[in-house]
């Protein structure tokens, strides 16, 4: 294994053995899938024998196979379908998601003209907007930034974020460079679970999350109320109580609790860390930012707030967000799928439960489907006549029966937060742009952006 992590890995064996190619995690036999065509063709082509979820060995400790991201057969079915039909009542669907977007990009601008234009770093920020739109539905209330409570949940989720995306190098003790024990626990968990090390940080910081999720689910039952479901939390009791005498029924509490913190970690630092990527972009290249801006004043304005609407008719801000996502690149392994029945896939035979890495990454860096795979260039999304073009390597939420089930709403955050910012504030850097680094921070399971300053100037 490459000392710099299991991408680089994967990249390498990648130029020797071609696109799929099995590979032994310790234990653990993998296939990974490189590049847009063999990922399509099992996600797409095959989805249904690959739509299982491997495991990652980090959280197993605590969802244990529950909740809607990381559970299989039935269990999955049950929790997925609830979960898109949910959702979409609590904003996907209906106007109610744009219209909390957009009060909350309206509390972020109030937050940033409080800046005066002063060098910040915008991480919490972020952080703060995006979470706040995922408990609103998830939990029923938005938060104030300077609540403690909500404080404390991001950070253990940006704490967590961090530490299982460091996965590339660190100084072992006496100075020589050794791959990352997380790196390492994914190979042998087994044995290693003993021994102290990052996994057990990871394992209190989402028991503290789990322990705050407890209670507002308790305070939910207090209050419930059959005929006004609130939120995501409500819905489910219901469907609890409905479900009671099922001894078979998957709606239990064990799942409602890893249902939420998997929505609420995946809805919060993913859209938090791109809105990041974003603006460090914006500040390496001046000139996107202001084209962007360009096109903001002649389709919306200074007077009114952006909306869905707008964005059919903004094609370069489009592209720019998508370039943006695919550049940043947030999930490069993906999320470990498994076949869920012996599989034929390109002459090979892979039996029941084979763990599967589709390496996301290799799409958005294809150079069959992007110019310049490794430049930022939001032209790879527009054609000859200006207009926003498909491309077929794009998946930055996944593709597949296992897509990200929050992609709408993440969609319309990024827009939404990104066409606000760039309406209301010019940005600047107290570093020339030649000098800004914007190569990550992290890269393993996710990818972490640098840390930086910015200063959000009132246009």
């Amino acid at each position: 294994m490459d000392r710099r992590g299991l991408l680089n890995s994967f990249m390498q064996l990648r130029e020797k053995y071609g696109d799929v190619f099995t590979v032994h995690l310790g234990p653990r036999p993998v296939v990974v899938l490189c590049g847009t065509e063999a990922i399509r063709k099992a996600l797409v082509d095959q989805a249904e024998a690959f739509s299982g979820r491997g495991t990652v060995a980090v959280v197993e400790p605590i969802v244990r196979g529950y909740g809607v991201i990381f559970a299989n057969g039935e269990r999955w079915k049950a929790l997925r379908r609830f979960s898109v039909a949910t959702m979409k009542d609590f904003g996907m669907g209906k106007w109610s998601v744009e219209e909390r977007i957009k009060e909350e990009a309206q509390c972020l601008v109030e937050e940033l003209q409080k800046s005066q234009g002063t060098p910040m770093d915008p991480t919490f920020l972020f952080q703060y907007i995006t979470a706040n739109i995922i408990c609103s539905i998830v939990f029923g209330e938005r938060f104030d930034y300077k609540d403690h409570q909500f404080l404390r949940l991001l950070d253990l989720i940006y704490q967590t974020f961090t530490l299982y995306s460091s996965f590339s190098s660190q100084v072992a003790p006496g100075g020589l460079l050794g791959p990352s024990f997380l790196q390492m626990f994914e190979l042998f968990s087994g044995f290693l679970k003993y021994f102290p090390g990052a996994h057990k940080q990871i394992f209190k910081n989402m028991q503290e999350v789990l322990n705050y999720i407890g209670q507002s689910v308790e305070k939910h039952r207090a209050t419930l109320d059959p005929s006004n479901p609130r939120d995501f939390i409500d819905t489910y009791l219901l469907r609890m109580e409905k479900e009671m005498s099922n001894p078979h029924t998957e709606f239990h509490h064990q799942n409602l609790m890893i249902s939420v913190l998997s929505l609420f970690f995946a809805g919060t630092e993913t859209t938090s860390t791109t809105l990041h990527y974003g603006f460090l972009l914006m500040l390496k290249y001046p000139h996107i930012a202001e084209r962007v801006q360009k096109e903001i004043d002649q389709v919306i304005g200074s007077h009114r707030l952006p909306t869905l609407d707008d964005r059919t008719k903004m094609p370069y801000t489009e592209a720019v967000i998508n370039e943006i996502q695919r550049f940043s690149d947030l999930a490069p392994i993906g999320v470990p799928h498994k076949v869920t029945k012996d599989t034929l896939f390109r002459g090979y035979l892979l039996p029941k439960n084979t763990e599967v890495y589709p390496i996301l990454s290799s799409a958005l860096h294809d150079p069959q489907y992007f110019e310049q795979p490794d430049t930022f260039n939001p032209d790879h999304f527009l054609d000859a006549n200006g207009a926003l073009k498909k491309n077929e390597a794009f998946m930055p939420f996944s593709i597949g029966k296992r897509i990200c089930l929050g992609e709408g709403i993440a969609r319309n955050e990024l827009f939404l937060f990104f066409a606000t910012i760039l309406q209301n504030f010019s940005m600047s850097s107290p570093v020339a742009p030649e000098d800004i680094d914007i190569s990550p921070k992290e890269i393993g399971f996710g990818k972490v952006p640098p840390t930086y300053q910015i200063c959000f100037l009132a246009r």
